[in-house]
């Protein structure tokens, strides 16, 4: 039995591979094939030579770099707010008591219930009391809030795996709160860190729903945005909107690759509640 099990994990890690991978590798490949091959006028998996005039044309053609720029200005914004944020709530929710922090903790669970649609059109009005409708700080408003539930969540639950007496030490020795923080409780609590930080740039650089509905100004869009509107109502461009595809997922990809070794850290060690 243990002969055969092994042959089945590595069958059922291909399999997984070929799933998770297989779209994204079809879509670097078609993305270099000329206008004939994606029209269906030559058929064939492999492009037949390396064509780089879809990359060219989203370049030439449209304010395609001026949307990298939001959405990469959005994004690292967005994670620092909300990295900010977590950090102080979540020390604050693991360390002090106070009077309604169970309630406090269940409200951040139960804030990630509510479906994003559910709230865009009262956010549409908050912004627009705000003065923040069609701006990026808008944006960056919304998806720092979205964010914070599950980043304060995970920064409390890291910051509760640290010894207390670790933290009383270095009160002991003259530290402050925020100094402990800083030097005895951030260390360990890194993979947590990075787990919120990269669902926090994640979540604003690949989110269209709100992006499209606060945002009207073309200098102003993000990339999915951007990408969506290169969709025509009787025409599409495919070469262009498989370029744009590759270079939107491509900083996802080097994050990933970047943060897995924090990021396995979490999935093999665990997180306690």
């Amino acid at each position: 039995m243990r002969a055969l099990g092994r042959p089945l994990v590595y069958a059922g890690a291909l399999v997984a591979v070929v799933l998770f991978a297989g779209p994204f590798v079809f879509m670097v490949l078609s993305s270099f094939k000329q206008p004939q091959e994606l029209n269906g006028v030559v058929n064939g998996f492999l492009p037949q030579s390396l064509y780089t005039g879809n990359y060219e044309s989203l370049f030439a053609t449209g304010n395609f770099p001026l949307y990298f720029v939001n959405s990469a200005v959005v994004a690292l914004l967005t994670t620092v707010l909300a990295l900010i944020v977590a950090i102080l709530a979540g020390y604050a929710l693991a360390r002090f008591p106070f009077t309604g922090r169970r309630l406090l903790l269940l409200a951040v669970v139960a804030m990630q219930m509510f479906p994003a649609v559910l709230m865009a059109i009262p956010l549409y009005k908050i912004l627009r009391n705000l003065g923040m409708l069609d701006a990026r700080s808008g944006l960056i408003l919304v998806y720092v809030t979205f964010a914070l539930p599950f980043c304060i969540w995970m920064m409390r639950n890291y910051f509760v795996t640290v010894p207390k007496e670790i933290e009383e030490a270095a009160l002991i020795d003259g530290c402050g709160h925020f100094r402990a923080l800083w030097r005895v409780l951030l260390p360990p609590a890194l993979p947590g860190v990075t787990a919120a930080g990269a669902f926090s740039i994640i979540l604003a650089w690949d989110e269209f729903l709100y992006a499209n509905t606060f945002v009207n100004s073309d200098e102003k869009r993000t990339l999915s945005v951007g990408l969506d509107s290169l969709v025509g109502q009787y025409t599409t461009d495919w070469g262009q909107l498989l370029a744009g595809g590759v270079l939107m997922t491509l900083p996802v990809v080097l994050i990933f690759a970047f943060l897995q070794r924090y990021l396995t850290q979490i999935a093999g060690g665990g997180v306690k509640g």
